[in-house]
């Protein structure tokens, strides 16, 4: 049979591998300690689930909900802009609820891509970045996903060698999987720079919340004057309430685009259940006490993460934000690649993290952890993995074999 297109234009998924050596360890008996999936453990907060709770079973609730999101969320996503942000939006026309920031970007990249059209994506990148648009045709040039002066000169060469004219480019800070945060700074030159060229701004910004320096929370793109003629930004519930699997976000900002993507949602979904809606508008109109738990936890959990791995051995990079460490391979494992790494872990150590290369072949050199599991079982992957480090060790000083590679 001749295989579809779409998915021809697809890679292999390298987590499902990873996610392979996780069943068969577990089938072994073996108790992993999942550092992979991002995938928030912590509670929904309890105000949010009883207004869930509540609306269930009203009249009407059950009936098809409204594909842009109910009124009274997307007013209180704008208010959770004005007041976080500083930023005005018109929630008529600048605010669309989506079924998770992912759903959001593969429909704008349905709604703005035509075949062959060129979008700059940061590389390493998380996936739907690049493959929403692979699967709608687009072409991807890889740029840096650093934000730092040298990223300006990468994205004009990339703009100069790219034949058709770039369309679009996506930003994401704070990072996932590598953690960085962009300053206002960085944000006004890409304005700049997007103005320049005539491209439109996509933000990810689902990590806005998820930072440990209370003196300066990360910014958006739309703090910048004139952004709002170029950009939509994508937000989340999910790591900020805990939401995950509640599937409820928005795509804000430009009215033109916004409205593009409102009318291919429209052919597309009715929206998510009503009682969901309602309890999402709930969390953004509650007390915020919850949120600053959530970065308390988070930061208890990286700071775990960081002492404990370093005295294992293996030296994780500090990060400011988001729920990931972005880590470097221990050097005696470097030539192994991301992929084998990821799975040697598990094989070995019992702790599963997500490989590098998964975000991207300039992703290859690391692993991404994420602070999804409580401070114990974060020193328990610690111990783990300096048990299999020193075994490692001895192996290679007795002259035999290195750890066990496929």
């Amino acid at each position: 049979m001749t295989e579809f297109y779409r998915i021809k234009r697809l890679p292999p998924y390298v987590f499902e591998q990873v996610n392979r050596s996780k069943a068969a360890a577990r089938a072994r008996g073996a108790d992993i300690v999942d550092l992979g999936m991002g995938n928030p453990d912590l509670p929904t907060p309890r105000h949010v689930i009883e207004k869930l709770v509540e609306t269930v079973g009203k009249p009407r609730t059950d009936r098809y909900s409204a594909s842009r999101g109910i009124p009274g969320l997307r007013r209180a996503q704008a208010a959770y802009y004005r007041r976080r942000f500083g930023v005005t939006l018109d929630p008529e026309t600048q605010v669309v609820a989506t079924l998770g920031s992912k759903e959001g970007f593969a429909n704008m990249a349905q709604a703005i891509t035509a075949p062959g059209d060129v979008i700059l994506v940061p590389n390493p990148s998380y996936p739907i970045h690049a493959f929403g648009f692979l699967m709608a045709g687009g072409v991807i040039r890889s740029v840096p996903a650093e934000p730092t002066p040298a990223f300006f000169p990468a994205l004009e060469r990339a703009v100069q060698h790219s034949i058709p004219k770039p369309i679009a480019v996506v930003v994401c800070y704070p990072s996932n999987p590598t953690a960085y945060v962009a300053s206002l700074d960085f944000y006004r030159d890409l304005v700049a720079f997007a103005k320049k060229h005539e491209l439109i701004i996509l933000s990810d910004l689902a990590y806005a919340e998820v930072y440990f320096d209370d003196r300066d929370p990360p910014p958006s793109v739309l703090q910048v004057d004139g952004a709002m003629d170029v950009t939509v930004e994508f937000t989340s519930m999910s790591k900020t309430f805990s939401m995950a699997g509640w599937r409820i976000g928005f795509a804000v900002g430009n009215e033109r685009l916004i409205a593009a993507l409102a009318r291919v949602k429209s052919y597309l979904d009715y929206g998510a259940y009503t009682p969901i809606q309602v309890a999402a508008t709930a969390a953004l109109n509650g007390p915020d006490d919850c949120v600053r738990e959530m970065r308390d936890i988070y930061r208890r959990r990286r700071d775990a993460l960081v002492e404990s791995f370093g005295r294992a051995g293996w030296t994780v990079p500090v990060p400011t934000a988001s729920m990931f460490a972005w880590a470097p391979i221990p050097e005696q494992f470097r030539d192994l690649g991301s992929l084998e790494f990821a799975k040697l872990l598990v094989d070995q150590a019992s702790v599963a993290v997500a490989p590098g290369v998964g975000f991207g072949e300039y992703g290859d050199g690391y692993v991404r952890i994420a602070v999804v599991e409580n401070e114990q079982r974060i020193r328990q992957a610690a111990r783990n993995i300096r048990r299999f480090f020193e075994q490692d060790a001895a192996r290679r000083h007795n002259g035999g074999p290195a750890a066990p590679r496929d």
